[in-house]
């Protein structure tokens, strides 16, 4: 497989990530975790982990019976969630999303917050997911921001994000349909974009 080139400019940015995002982000997304089904003794995939942003706030809801794995394909990223959460029910794995490193039906939930628009081939991440998620069990894309904001944010940046974008609904839609997930549900406002599909292998 070729190296992303996303790969260096996320270890680049390891280092200060945890920076980035404030109190009120923190409990911004702790409203946002409320919404997802979240209870105890799931196995839920954090997928662009990055530094385990999400990792508190669904470890405390999936309990000791449960476990959360993050997946990341910058190391510096995937090293640094390690050491910030040490705890038996988390585990880091240095993977790609285009290629997960897991048995088929294992997860009760998948996640991904602040990531999915980086990743580089989004429909083979989605076949990916399908496969790695057990039939009935959920994935959710989540920013704190709307797609919009997203897109202009990352146009700002520039560089290797600057055309990072989330798919329209109505691609995102298709793409959803290809890898056998249904009953989807996109929340696009200002300050958050939720989508939400079940998986219906």
């Amino acid at each position: 497989m070729s190296h992303d080139k996303h790969q260096g400019f996320f270890d680049s940015l390891a280092a200060e990530w945890d920076l980035m995002f404030t109190a009120e982000d923190l409990e911004r997304l702790s409203h946002v975790v409320d919404k997802l089904v979240v209870t105890e003794g799931m196995d839920i995939l954090d997928l662009g982990c990055g530094t385990g942003i999400l990792f508190d706030l669904l470890r405390r809801r999936v309990g000791s019976s449960g476990m959360v794995t993050g997946v990341d394909f910058s190391i510096q990223m995937a090293q640094k969630a390690h050491r910030n959460f040490p705890f038996d029910n988390v585990s880091v794995v240095d993977a790609d999303a285009r290629n997960l490193p897991f048995a088929e039906s294992t997860y009760d939930m998948a996640v991904s917050f602040a990531a999915f628009a980086h990743f580089s081939d989004k429909k083979r991440a989605l076949s990916e997911i399908d496969r790695v998620l057990k039939p009935g069990a959920a994935f959710y894309i989540l920013h704190l921001q709307s797609s919009l904001e997203l897109a202009e944010e990352h146009n700002r940046i520039g560089g290797i994000v600057q055309d990072d974008k989330l798919p329209t609904a109505d691609e995102l839609r298709e793409m959803f349909a290809a890898s056998n997930f249904e009953q989807v549900h996109i929340e696009d406002n200002p300050g958050l974009y939720l989508a939400k599909a079940v998986n219906a292998k």
